[in-house]
């Protein structure tokens, strides 16, 4: 399976995002924690919250999953049991195009993301104060 570059993720996330208002923090694999009630650390309460919900145990609510395609066959957006933290799979991702397949691989993208937090970009979109 391809593995998707930074720049690559930032831009599409860029898209999905436009317009939200919401600082975000994206991880080394593609999962973004949009940060609904910032704080004035935005990478470390981002990386709290994939530590908590970003890791998979099969047999609890982790192993959930829930699978969106994206218009423009750009890929597919993979949630799981929190609503803020979301993996992006670009077509190029998964030779099976099924959402079993494409969430099976977004929630390991999830759960390495989580185990091995790695913050490789975080996007503040929050209106300057003053």
């Amino acid at each position: 399976m391809a593995r998707v570059d930074t720049e690559t993720l930032i831009d599409a996330w860029r898209r999905l995002l436009a317009g939200s208002g919401k600082p975000w923090v994206l991880f080394e694999h593609g999962t973004c924690v949009v940060l609904e009630e910032p704080e004035s650390d935005l990478a470390d309460r981002a990386t709290e919250i994939l530590r908590e919900y970003g890791p998979v145990s099969v047999s609890g609510p982790s192993g959930d999953f829930r699978v969106l395609e994206l218009k423009n066959d750009e890929g597919w957006l993979v949630t799981g049991h929190h609503p803020d933290v979301v993996t992006f799979v670009a077509l190029e991702e998964s030779e099976d195009p099924s959402h079993l397949a494409v969430g099976i691989h977004g929630r390991a993208k999830r759960d390495q993301d989580g185990r091995h937090p790695h913050v490789v970009h975080v996007e503040d979109v929050r209106p300057a104060a003053g």
